[in-house]
């Protein structure tokens, strides 16, 4: 058997039909708010919560939506061939992080493939095409069983709020995953101080003279890349830099 987990319903929409298997969609954005839970339920309970709060979803949508099809990664089959889709930056990254610990907590043995995109951070899947998506699964890269181990730490570092041991992880493991010293050290950069993201905002904002919000998230994605906030997540820190003055 062979799996494909995305993270986003954005590249499901333009996944190469001729790629062979299941495909498993990772509906969160665990970059954002409340990731503590000694058990998986706890955790779901939690961010149902936190996402009700914050972006107004119900708890029953958040179940329906995410809490599904992760399900389906618990109960992969020992031998399946996954795939995971997934970019740089620490959107992504953090969710990676999660499925890697979900496939080594709750699956048998699988074999773990990772395929990143070949534009550039700020596009990722988004800037390419059919070809160059079917020569990124063709070229995939397996993970090794230290490669898997280490994802599943950073899992759980990033969810004890351990940064400076995320950072030697990543250190020890740059030569297979090379991209994540500088995500984990921008993750750690956010909460240094008043912390990176919010700071950049408003550097931007002032820079601009605007209250548009649209020219200062374009701007922010542009230049915070590596975080891979959406608009949702940019709009909370907007609308807390305003409310503030």
């Amino acid at each position: 058997m062979e799996a494909h987990i995305l993270n986003g319903d954005a590249l499901k929409e333009q996944f190469p039909a001729s790629i062979p298997g299941q495909v498993i969609i990772a509906r969160e954005c665990l970059v954002d708010g409340e990731v503590t839970g000694n058990t998986l339920e706890e955790l779901f309970s939690n961010r149902a919560n936190f996402l009700r709060k914050a972006y107004g979803e119900s708890a029953d949508e958040y179940h329906s939506k995410a809490v599904t099809e992760f399900e389906k990664i618990r109960n992969l089959p020992t031998g399946t061939r996954v795939n995971l889709w997934f970019e740089d930056d620490l959107f992504c990254q953090v969710n990676l992080w999660f499925v890697a610990h979900l496939i080594f907590e709750c699956s048998g043995k699988v074999d773990l493939f990772l395929i990143r995109p070949t534009a550039p951070i700020q596009y990722g899947f988004g800037g390419m095409d059919t070809t160059s998506l079917i020569e990124a699964y063709q070229t995939r890269e397996k993970v090794s069983a230290i490669g898997f181990s280490a994802l599943n730490t950073l899992w759980k570092y990033y969810q004890a709020g351990k940064y400076p041991e995320m950072v030697t992880v990543a250190e020890q493991h740059k030569d297979e995953f090379p991209f994540l010293p500088a995500v984990v050290q921008a993750n750690e950069e956010r909460f240094t101080g008043e912390g990176r993201p919010l700071r950049s905002l408003k550097e931007i904002i002032d820079k601009m003279g605007s209250d548009e919000f649209g020219p200062v998230f374009r701007e922010f994605y542009e230049r915070e890349a590596i975080y891979g906030f959406g608009d949702l997540q940019v709009k909370r820190m907007f609308d807390q830099i305003k409310n503030n003055g």
